[in-house]
């Protein structure tokens, strides 16, 4: 997936920017602290775990990577941050090469059912997801399945018009499984290569919500036969750890194909996409790194430790 409009000074311009706060938030310490030292002490050290930690990570992970710093300590002997950077960066990269990777794009027609709570940036990320397949090439519909709450259709509307993308609604209160068989007839109708539906927030013990979800993935089984379908979960990075608490409970009652991590610029708790891809085991797919229709850019491990470390 590295090919595309998205190779190159923009992709690594937009990642940079999405992980400006947690950059900060994790060196800023360990700047201070390395200063005028000439070798990493226990101190110095301590320093960055705490900076790990802050940043998410998680305590074992930051651990592990502290511990593998102190083992080559004498490399970085000088206050040589530029060092220790690289070998953060390249132990990270280890880890996130070690969890299951984002699938290539599939080929031929594509449902994406957007799933998650409420509040996770849904409606969004539905619309960033569909701008970022436009800009490759693909002819996208938008499902209004959160019939609900009026706001997300309004919303998911105003998005769509600025992207001249076109989305299937029904009133609200409406059964959303009945919008997204329209917007399957209407996909196979109009030749697009992508239907992305949009979906209420539910919680996992929300029994009755959680049935209605998988009416909604039945009706796309059976209207979307031909067609390649993949669920996203989609998680709010603000929350850090507690998104992995979500993501486990959630994803004991929905198959989950890959994550949508949501508002990485709003956060200096971007690490949190690393315990994310470590403790759950499920492809991160894409990150959202900021307000725009064009701020959601893919998942690329050696690129986001590169971003994360500086």
């Amino acid at each position: 997936m590295a090919s595309g409009p998205e190779s190159g000074k923009g992709f690594w311009k937009k990642l940079k920017r999405g992980l400006l706060m947690t950059h900060t938030e994790m060196f800023g310490r360990v700047e201070a602290a390395i200063a005028d030292r000439a070798f990493l002490d226990e101190e110095t050290l301590e320093s960055l775990e705490e900076g790990l930690i802050a940043a998410d990570l998680g305590v074992e992970t930051s651990q592990e990577l502290v511990e593998s710093v102190r083992k080559e300590a004498k490399r970085f002997e000088g206050g040589d941050l530029s060092r220790l950077r690289d070998h953060l960066a390249d132990r990270v990269a280890v880890l996130l090469l070690d969890a299951p990777q984002p699938p290539a794009r599939p080929a031929g027609r594509l449902v994406t059912l957007l799933v998650g709570v409420n509040g996770v940036g849904k409606t969004t990320s539905a619309a960033k997801l569909a701008a970022w397949h436009q800009r490759h090439g693909d002819r996208v519909l938008l499902a209004a399945g959160d019939t609900f709450r009026a706001a997300a259709t309004e919303q998911l509307e105003l998005w769509a018009d600025r992207l001249d993308i076109d989305v299937v609604k029904q009133k609200a209160g409406a059964d959303p499984a009945a919008v997204v068989y329209d917007a399957l007839q209407a996909g196979a109708a109009r030749s697009a290569d992508h239907v992305i539906v949009d979906t209420a927030g539910r919680l996992h013990n929300r029994q009755g919500l959680m049935a209605e979800l998988a009416k909604i993935k039945r009706v796309i089984e059976r209207t979307a036969a031909g067609w390649k379908k993949r669920t996203l979960l989609v998680l709010d990075a603000t929350t850090g750890q507690n998104a992995i608490s979500q993501a486990r409970e959630f994803t004991r009652h929905v198959a989950v194909d890959g994550i949508l991590l949501a508002k990485v610029d709003g956060t200096a708790k971007g690490g949190v996409t690393v315990a994310i891809a470590r403790e759950l085991r499920i492809p991160v797919m894409f990150l959202g790194v900021g307000e725009g229709a064009e701020d959601l850019v893919e998942f690329r491990p050696r690129e986001f430790a590169e971003a994360l470390v500086g």
